[in-house]
């Protein structure tokens, strides 16, 4: 059994029984309290992995990384010894194209792939991004930018000290989003399922429905009420899904 005090992961309830792990990568900005409530709407199936990136939660005096790359070069190692059973990638918005990449790395560096990918709230990789940049906004229009989201609460964004704290996080990981280059790559030989907000002005029905090109497998996409952070409202909806995928591909593997 491998040890569960790895500072990149947190299993909010370590299950050695568990058929597959789910590694789960947040959106910018996010931790890894995003997934702790996940393991009591899945069975115990699965065991939730959630990445826990630098300068945030228990990294707050570590400096984030603000390139894809080094991103991936440094989660992929730490993966590794977790990579003994079954696993699949969940990704939102930043998450989403950093298991991508990651999906990638092990398969360029170890021979190995996930069982599934979930993809959520950003458009297809290989998509240009035509939105300008915010990262290096002013502060006061980062802020103004960031609220469009509607995923700070407004008490946090009212909160000065608070937003002293995540602004440098935020402008990382918008960096990591805004400078990264698509590199044209194979398919990837696992499934993929996509999830979207209906009103999500980040990504729409389309620029999702363009993951299909970046798998040989089969393809699901599946759209919600709400905006980019429809993964909280539409919870409800979402986990049987998981389960649903997750379920399937393991008994396609047998």
């Amino acid at each position: 059994m491998k040890p569960y005090n790895n500072p990149w992961l947190y299993f909010p309830k370590p299950n050695k029984n568990a058929a597959i792990r789910l590694f789960c990568f947040p959106y910018a900005g996010g931790g890894t309290r995003i997934f702790r409530h996940w393991p009591h709407h899945l069975s115990d199936r699965i065991e939730i992995c959630a990445i826990r990136l630098p300068g945030r939660e228990g990294r707050l005096s570590e400096k984030p990384l603000t390139q894809l790359p080094d991103l991936v070069e440094s989660i992929t190692p730490n993966l590794l010894p977790y990579l003994d059973q079954p696993f699949a990638f969940f990704g939102h918005s930043l998450g989403a194209l950093v298991c991508f990449e990651v999906a990638h790395q092990l398969r360029k560096n170890y021979g190995i792939q996930p069982f599934s990918l979930l993809a959520s709230g950003h458009p297809a990789p290989q998509l240009p991004d035509l939105d300008p940049p915010i990262h290096q906004l002013p502060e006061p229009d980062f802020i103004r930018e960031i609220n469009k989201l509607n995923g700070t609460p407004k008490e946090v964004l009212q909160d000065e000290e608070l937003m002293q704290l995540l602004i440098p996080i935020l402008r990382a990981d918008f960096r990591v989003l805004e400078t990264y280059n698509y590199t044209p790559k194979p398919p990837l030989n696992c499934p993929i399922t996509v999830f979207g907000g209906l009103n999500d002005p980040e990504a729409n029905q389309t620029e999702l429905a363009a993951w299909c090109q970046e798998t040989n497998q089969s393809f699901e996409q599946y759209m919600f009420c709400g905006d980019h952070f429809f993964i909280h409202s539409a919870e409800s909806e979402i986990f049987p899904i998981i389960e649903r995928s997750l379920t399937l591909c393991l008994d396609k593997k047998r």
